[in-house]
């Protein structure tokens, strides 16, 4: 099974004090430290492990500057077959929808059975892998936290839903799937994992090898635009209750009635 997996550099807010800039138009970027999204490291882990099982290859995939393409070295280290990076001026600014795009046709360059994304990254927006599967006329499924293989045309996914339920469908390759954090353990990538990628070459795709018009991608072409930043404002806190549990519960129950929660 050929499998495309979609992966992204982002700041890693475990490592960063996130601040707003003068105008409130971006967060500070200079001194941020980037990684890996997070989702998209279960997105990989599920690739390597189907790859393993049944077959074929893994293929990382990212649109991104010249340092995005530490994120694919990683993923090659952590056991992805191949990387191409989806550079150029003419990509930076791009929407949701022209990331998609971009990622179109990247794909439709190789024949792939199987194309996963992280569940979210776009700023929390989660929307490339919805607008990439209906940009190929995939099938998709977002949220996904369980793959079973089934017969070559076939797989059987799960999705996570409301109410701590499971959701179970037969899904036709080729599709797209969007990967949920917990459907595995992503593995560790050692120093001599990342020093046996560190030479391997990947190759660098522009507009002109996609075939896609510059006034469609980019800050230009994006039909969505980000106006402001900032940060909500703190409420009063929690207020503590101290007592014994009865009189705690009292206190509660009083707290309730007043605030119009109860009768």
């Amino acid at each position: 099974m050929e499998i495309l997996v979609c992966v992204k550099r982002v700041p890693d807010t475990a490592e960063n004090e996130i601040e707003l800039n003068r105008d409130g138009s971006d967060i500070q970027r200079d001194d941020l430290v980037y990684s890996v999204n997070e989702w998209d490291n279960y997105a990989v882990e599920e690739a390597i492990q189907i790859r393993d099982k049944a077959g074929g290859s893994v293929t990382v995939v990212t649109v991104g500057d010249e340092e995005s393409e530490e994120v694919l070295r990683r993923e090659m280290a952590m056991g992805a077959d191949s990387g191409v990076h989806l550079m150029d001026d003419a990509f930076e600014g791009s929407d949701g929808r022209a990331v998609a795009a971009i990622l179109k046709a990247e794909i439709e360059k190789g024949n792939y059975d199987l194309v996963l994304t992280g569940a979210l990254a776009d700023d929390g927006a989660g929307q490339v892998g919805g607008m990439l599967a209906a940009m190929l006329d995939w099938p998709y499924a977002s949220v996904v936290n369980r793959i079973e293989l089934n017969d070559g045309s076939k797989i059987l996914v799960g999705r996570e839903i409301e109410g701590g339920n499971q959701e179970m469908n037969e899904i036709e390759l080729p599709c797209v799937l969007s990967i949920q954090t917990g459907i595995n353990e992503p593995r560790y990538v050692g120093i001599r994992g990342i020093r046996k990628v560190a030479s391997v070459d990947i190759p660098v795709h522009g507009i002109s090898d996609l075939g896609l018009a510059a006034d469609t991608l980019g800050a230009a072409g994006a039909r969505l635009k980000r106006v402001d930043y900032f940060v909500p404002e703190l409420g009063e806190g929690a207020e503590m209750l101290e007592g014994s549990t009865e009189e705690i519960i009292d206190k509660l129950i009083e707290l309730l009635k007043a605030k119009g929660g109860i009768k």
